[in-house]
């Protein structure tokens, strides 16, 4: 078998794996409607993420600012992926507060925090929702494996377990691009 089969029969697999998971979908769909209705309310929507991750939370949030699969109007969202944001707080305040720093100056009461993390890990993104949360903020984990340190800490939480990173990946970017179509309505 090759390689790229046994990519896609493990895709499938791991898509398989979240169809049948309910409380996961049902997780996903109190998300996608929390982003309508503050979106609707003018609220905000920031993502944050690391590596593949922030790739991620660009992603969304240009799917909300710009377009997904139909025209509507621009929306309010944000990921923290400047580079020059993330250079400068690295280097005054360290890594662990790159998000937290981007949080605390751009965030409201209101506004969503969507925290991508594969592992539910990574210092950084665990100061971003201690700032949003600080702030009044409603906080979502997007998380993988067994939510890691960030499980039973936001307001909101859908868990993927599919194993890997990449795996995991691809299932927070199917259920993004759910909430993209969700938001697509408004």
């Amino acid at each position: 078998m090759s390689v790229i089969v046994k990519s896609v029969l493990g895709a499938r697999a791991a898509i398989d794996a979240l169809a049948q998971d309910d409380k996961t979908l049902r997780a996903a769909e109190a998300v996608g409607e929390l982003l309508v209705s503050r979106l609707k309310a003018g609220q905000k929507i920031m993502v944050v993420g690391n590596g593949g991750s922030a790739c991620d939370a660009a992603h969304f949030a240009e799917e909300l600012t710009g377009r997904y699969q139909r025209n509507r109007r621009a929306l309010a969202a944000m990921a923290c992926t400047d580079a020059g944001h993330i250079t400068c707080t690295a280097n005054d305040f360290g890594f662990e507060h790159v998000f937290s720093r981007w949080v605390e100056g751009l965030g409201r009461a209101g506004d969503v925090l969507v925290l991508l993390s594969t592992s539910g890990n990574s210092a950084n993104i665990l100061r971003a929702r201690e700032s949003g949360a600080a702030i009044g903020m409603t906080t979502v984990g997007l998380l993988g494996r067994d939510g890691g340190k960030m499980r039973g800490t936001c307001d909101h939480e859908v868990l993927v377990t599919g194993g890997t990173s990449d795996r995991i990946q691809e299932l927070h970017k199917v259920i993004i691009h759910g909430w993209c179509e969700m938001v697509d309505g408004i």
